[in-house]
Order: structure tokens, then C-alpha cells, then sequence
């Protein structure tokens, strides 16, 4: 089982924690392994297995604890002294009102602590009851990182041809069990389907799976581009489907809290103001992008975006899109005090393209990191910003 030792740090202070522990994230990005590798730190630390309390809601065998009064009731029959006890709870949504039994059993059992997974918008912030507010801490789990893709299929990360694999078929952590093209489309097919029939569809009761399926397809066509209402409904348009723009708008919400997409708003460098015109969507994952593009031609400049914005968002970062008096900073990310200036190419080999990238930093004069990311060996880094090969970048994450 391979440790996702980045996750493991940062939920390991808050073992002990009275507040609920909640591990959302894609389906199938790996949270159910997540807490068996918690449940094995535990023990490794000398938590006994009769003081470990483990529902895993995708087994059948548990089908008897879908009711929130018999979950409620199985728990308190677990507890046996006044030890501390570790309960964990995966894919919880399936439950029906648990956010009532899990805030009771934090509050009537005080030698608990409480780790709860899910996979769509149940378990989201903006979603969780009220009676849960202030007493979860949230942990965001992603799919496998290009660095930790290597780690686990043991490729040289160096390699550019490892590097376009994971691109491709993305970080999904069954994907890489797959050798064989068809294998790994039958898998992400398998698993695109399951989120939009599980999340989106009974979600929003959607009678039209069709007209769904095709705002996606644009939506993976256009990734990392900036999102117009009016294009989109001209695209669907020329395709013979009125569609009102509240519905587009319904559909993308739904598709963000499934964990599909997520949105990037601009942020205006110089007024110090967020934005809310002209934002961009990026994809949780690319592999999924690959079973459902029909476009070959999406330019690579746009998928090493993503994957840039993934490793931003999994380092701590709050990602924008900066705006600037003379155009855009590819990303302006921001951590407590800490601030980066994100540019990314292929390649800087052209002079043109090497004065554009550059440029783009022209009218910001304060002191933060800048930096310009692409698949070149050789070091371009001039006049105080610096130039950086993709992949190494990749590589050496800092820990979180």
C-alpha cells in the first residue's frame, strides 16, 4: 500500500482532535485507502484494534447501518472503557441525516474522535448542516500528484515520456494499476460514469443526460480558457439545443461540487479585489478529460496549466488568475503571508515567446517570488525571475 505521506503529516496532529475529521474528494481518488493507512499509523503508535471502530458504507455488509439510529446505537455498544476511541465512517453521505448522529455521537461520547469520508457535495463546506459548523476540521483529498505518481508506478519522473502518461491518464491511484490503453479508458469511463449518475444526475433529477454530457465535452475542450456563457450557449446552439442559461449555470455548479471542475476566479493585481467576470475552470483530474475529449488539438499549454494549478492547490494555495494592467499572470497564489507569481510555456526556446512570458511580469514591482515554469532544460531565469524546468518543480514539492 503506498503512503500518501503528505496527507498522513498534515491529519496526524488532529488524531486526538474533538472535532469531526472530514477526507472529501473525487471518487476514486483514494480516501478510502487514506484511512486504512490512518487506521494503521494508530495502531503503529499502540492503538489497540478494539478501540478502532471501521464502517466502510461501499461494502454491503454494512447495509445494516444505513439507518442513522442503528449507526448511532452500534457505536455507543463499541465503547467499553474511557480510553480514546477512533471511528471511521467512509462514504457517510449514504446515510440519511448523518450529520444529526455524527455531531450526537461527538457530543455524548466524549473519548471519541470522529473521521468521516465522502465523495460529493454532502460533505462540501458549503453544504454541511449547520449543526456541523464549527466543530469539523476539513481535509481535501486529490488524486495522486505527479510526484507521487512516480513514487508509485516507480518511473523516472525525469522522463518526459513518464510525464505526457500522467497527463493523459491522470492521477486516479487504480489507473496506474492498469498497463493497457483500453484497460485504463474502461476504468476512468467507469468512474466518470459513477460521478455523473451518482452526484450529478439523481442530484439535480436531470431528464437530459445528453445536453449534460455535451456542456462537459465543452468544458474539456475549453479547459484553462476563459469561460463565456454566451460561447457556450452558441455552441450548444449550433448543436440544436436552447438551453436557458440558469441551466448551464446548474450544471457547472453541479459538476463543481462533485469535484469534476473547479473554478479560478481573477484577481486584480493592482486594485487588490477579486473578480467575478471571466473566470476559468479546471479539471480535478485529466484523465477523465481524455475518455470524454473529442478535440486532439487542445493545446499542451493548457494541460500543463492544470496540472500546475493541481500541484498549487495541493501545496496549500489559494489560486487565482492575476490580472494585471497589460494582460494576465497565469496564476497569483497566495498562502498566509507568503505570495507567487506563476508563468507557464512549453517551451521559452522562441525569443518571442520568451519575451512574452517574461513580460507578463512587467508592470508588478513588489518583491515576491516570480516564476515561469515550462519543459525546458536549460535555465532562462533573468532580471530577479525565475525560470524553472517543469518537472523539476514537480519533483521537489516542499511538505505542506
Amino acid at each position: 500500500m503506498y503512503k500518501r505521506k503528505t496527507y498522513l503529516e498534515k491529519i496526524r496532529p488532529y488524531y486526538n482532535d474533538r472535532n469531526i475529521k472530514i477526507l472529501v474528494g473525487i471518487r476514486r481518488c483514494g480516501k478510502s485507502y487514506l484511512l486504512e493507512q490512518i487506521i494503521a499509523d494508530l495502531k503503529k503508535q499502540g492503538i489497540k484494534s478494539d478501540h478502532i471502530i471501521h464502517v466502510n458504507y461501499e461494502t454491503v455488509y454494512r447495509d445494516d447501518l444505513l439507518d442513522y439510529k442503528a449507526l448511532h446505537a452500534f457505536v455507543e455498544e463499541q465503547i467499553k472503557d474511557k480510553s480514546t476511541y477512533y471511528l471511521f465512517l467512509d462514504e457517510i453521505q449514504q446515510v440519511d441525516n448523518f450529520a444529526h448522529t455524527i455531531n450526537s455521537l461527538r457530543v455524548t461520547i466524549k473519548n471519541l474522535s470522529i473521521f468521516i469520508t465522502g465523495s460529493n457535495s454532502k460533505l462540501l463546506p458549503s453544504e454541511l448542516p449547520t449543526e456541523l459548523s464549527g466543530r469539523y476540521i476539513g481535509f481535501r483529498i486529490s488524486p495522486f500528484s505527479y510526484k507521487e505518481y512516480t513514487e508509485y508506478t516507480k518511473q523516472e519522473g525525469a522522463s518526459e515520456k513518464v510525464f505526457w502518461e500522467y497527463a493523459k491518464w491522470g492521477g486516479l491511484p487504480n489507473v496506474a494499476d492498469y498497463q493497457k490503453p483500453a484497460e485504463k479508458e474502461e476504468y476512468l469511463s467507469y468512474v466518470f460514469d459513477s460521478i455523473v449518475l451518482r452526484d450529478i444526475v439523481e442530484r439535480l433529477s436531470l431528464k437530459n443526460v445528453l445536453l449534460f454530457e455535451q456542456l462537459v465535452g465543452y468544458l474539456l475542450e475549453t479547459v484553462g480558457r476563459e469561460f463565456s456563457l454566451e460561447n457556450v450557449l452558441n455552441y450548444l446552439k449550433s448543436s440544436g439545443r436552447e438551453v436557458a442559461p440558469d441551466t448551464i449555470y446548474a450544471y457547472l455548479d453541479a459538476l463543481q461540487k462533485a469535484l469534476l471542475i473547479e473554478k479560478v476566479y481573477r484577481f486584480d493585481l493592482r486594485g487588490k479585489a477579486v473578480l467575478k467576470t471571466l473566470n476559468k475552470y479546471y479539471l480535478t483530474d485529466l484523465g477523465l478529460a481524455t475518455i470524454k475529449n473529442t478535440n486532439p488539438e487542445i493545446d499542451d499549454a493548457y494541460i500543463l496549466e492544470n496540472i500546475v494549478f493541481n500541484e498549487l492547490k495541493n501545496r496549500g494555495y489559494k489560486v487565482y488568475i492575476g490580472k494585471t494592467d497589460k494582460g494576465e499572470i497565469d496564476f497569483y497564489a497566495t498562502k498566509f503571508e507568503e505570495k507567487l507569481y506563476v508563468q507557464v510555456a512549453a517551451t521559452l526556446k522562441d525569443a518571442t515567446t520568451r519575451e512574452r512570458e517574461f513580460g507578463a511580469f512587467s508592470t508588478i514591482s513588489d518583491n515576491h517570488p516570480k516564476l515561469i515554469l515550462s519543459l525546458d532544460s536549460r535555465d532562462y531565469s533573468r532580471d530577479g525571475i525565475k525560470h524553472q524546468n517543469l518537472l523539476e518543480w514537480l519533483l521537489n514539492s516542499p511538505k505542506s
